[in-house]
């Protein structure tokens, strides 16, 4: 497994949930300032149109910045616009719009080096019955996608899946849905960002989905967070779900696989950002001792045997 760790630069800046805000206002340029304070850091997120108000100058920031960006993240659901959705929107204006801006996305994240762009297209899909059409909507997705990452081969679109939030059904809600999404897509450069957190709220098994999509050829990306299982809490990778962290790392090794990874985690105790995504790191390379530790051999022997009265002891006497 050969991996590079990536913070997501807007979660270095003003955090918030329905009640408080947790850290304060910053700027771009403040925000990339805090990455020096993080050990093991080796590049960056950004996020499209928020860091790129004005285009140039955000694309010269993050230049001059000197770090490697793992990924441009096309935000289709924060400005007004996207309120009734974005590729799946009735209004075939905002469609356009959505495709307009994925090219965008392509053509920045090429100048950066990045050659990946990750979209979760949370504005799109339902809240209520009878609200939309469900077939409409799924091929205004897929042919919105098509056109766009048509625009330029050479650079991937990563699709990031999530069952909830904002809509009360997303479109793009789990692991099958995505690799589904992606055959009717029928491009190359069109895969799946695979976030940890957004599989436990799927109530699917992180490393089964996580294998299957690298299985199928698509896994593009990787966001490690955690949570318990019921609402997408970005929490600390591990902080709960400790062998789900620990068994998604091992199939990741087991096929070699090469990328980066990236870490959705809020702030919401305290204002620490760069605590937390210093403990972050700590964690995900603890837990890669944890790997080596309980030995890929042994774990191949427990898989085959398939006895978790043989594999869960050994999984905890493994912590003493």
């Amino acid at each position: 497994m050969r991996v590079k760790h990536a913070v997501m630069v807007s979660l270095l800046g003003r955090q918030r949930d329905r009640f408080h805000y947790y850290t304060p206002e910053r700027t771009l340029a403040e925000r990339l300032a805090l990455l020096q304070d993080i050990p093991g850091v080796q590049g960056i997120e950004v996020v499209y149109p928020s860091e790129f108000r004005n285009l140039e100058e955000g694309a010269q920031q993050v230049r001059a910045s000197g770090w490697p960006v793992s990924a441009v993240n096309l935000n289709v659901k924060g400005d007004d616009k996207w309120r009734n959705g974005s590729f799946t929107s009735t209004d075939p204006a905002i469609r356009a719009d959505a495709v307009r801006d994925l090219r965008i996305c392509m053509d920045l994240a090429a100048e950066l080096g990045a050659n990946l762009v990750s979209c979760c297209p949370l504005i799109d899909g339902h809240n209520y019955p009878f609200q939309a059409d469900y077939v409409q909507q799924w091929h205004w997705l897929v042919e919105g996608v098509r056109e766009a990452a048509s625009h330029r081969p050479d650079v991937r679109v990563s699709m990031e899946y999530k069952i909830n939030e904002s809509r009360n059904y997303c479109i793009l809600a789990d692991a099958g849905r995505a690799l589904h999404f992606c055959h009717e897509v029928g491009l190359d450069n069109v895969g799946v960002t695979c976030d940890t957190g957004h599989a436990l709220v799927a109530k699917e098994t992180p490393a089964a989905t996580t294998a299957l999509v690298a299985d199928a050829g698509k896994l593009f990306y990787m966001h490690f967070n955690d949570n318990d299982r019921a609402w997408d809490w970005d929490m600390i990778p591990g902080a709960v779900n400790v062998w789900d962290l620990v068994e998604t790392l091992y199939y990741l090794d087991r096929i070699d696989w090469e990328g980066w990874f990236c870490y959705d985690i809020l702030t919401r105790s305290g204002d620490d950002v760069v605590g937390v995504q210093v403990a972050t790191l700590k964690v995900m390379r603890a837990a890669e001792r944890l790997l080596d530790k309980l030995g890929r051999e042994r774990l191949a022997e427990l898989i085959a045997q398939g006895q978790p009265h043989e594999s869960v002891p050994f999984l905890w006497e493994s912590l003493l």
